[in-house]
């Protein structure tokens, strides 16, 4: 069994026999184990708008998540798996990681546990690059594809001139929705879910006694 914690409700990890999903209703800070874990903590306190914008109604605190990264984090260094946030997270320098080059391939976290990489989510599908941090614990890393990911919305015959010259200009996330931009694609869902089945009982033992 995988625990996919901070997903989304009734989005890509629900309908797999060997996945328990913890969406915003069963609060993910809670998981107390014991099975690996699929961890995507919300990111929207870490990333360049963290303090709101400049068309906010009011200011925020960067990191004011409620401590949903940290439990993400305790839970994949207690029981095993990979966490996944935004290329630049300021997480990752607020938890004492360690960022992993741009260009790709596992290195050590900095933290003597885990091994953090960089890799575009466009390789699997997402219409954007979306740029994207792993944090893992205790399981296999596989290989995964380097550099920028191709743009498939350049071949895509769906879309129209107007909406491709706007994507050029200011680039395609600002065409997607909310929902689009925070979808994984199924490709990478399966990567993750991959490594995480990879993780040891005894590697899961290890890791929650230290």
């Amino acid at each position: 069994m995988i625990a996919a914690l901070y997903v989304i409700l009734r989005g890509v990890y629900y309908g797999i026999p060997d996945v328990d999903p913890w969406d915003e209703t069963r609060d993910a800070r809670r998981y107390a184990g014991p099975h690996p874990v699929v961890a995507h903590p919300p990111c929207d306190r870490w990333g360049k708008y963290a303090t709101g914008g400049p068309a906010a109604p009011r200011t925020r605190t960067r990191g004011d998540d409620a401590g949903c990264f940290a439990a993400a984090l305790a839970s994949v260094r207690a029981w095993g798996g990979v966490l996944e946030h935004p290329q630049g997270s300021a997480a990752w320098e607020a938890h004492g990681l360690l960022a992993p080059p741009r260009g790709g391939g596992w290195v050590p976290a900095g933290d003597w546990r885990g091994w953090t990489c960089c890799v575009e989510q466009g390789h699997y599908g997402h219409p954007a690059r979306k740029a994207t941090w792993l944090y893992a614990v205790g399981c296999d890393l596989p290989d995964l594809p380097r550099g920028p990911s191709p743009e498939t919305w350049r071949s895509d015959p769906t879309r129209s001139e107007r909406w491709r010259a706007r994507a050029e200009r200011d680039g395609v996330c600002v065409l997607l929705s909310r929902k689009q931009r925070a979808a994984t694609p199924l490709a990478f869902r399966d990567v993750l879910l991959t490594m995480a089945r990879s993780v040891q009982p005894r590697t899961r033992v290890m890791e929650a006694a230290l």
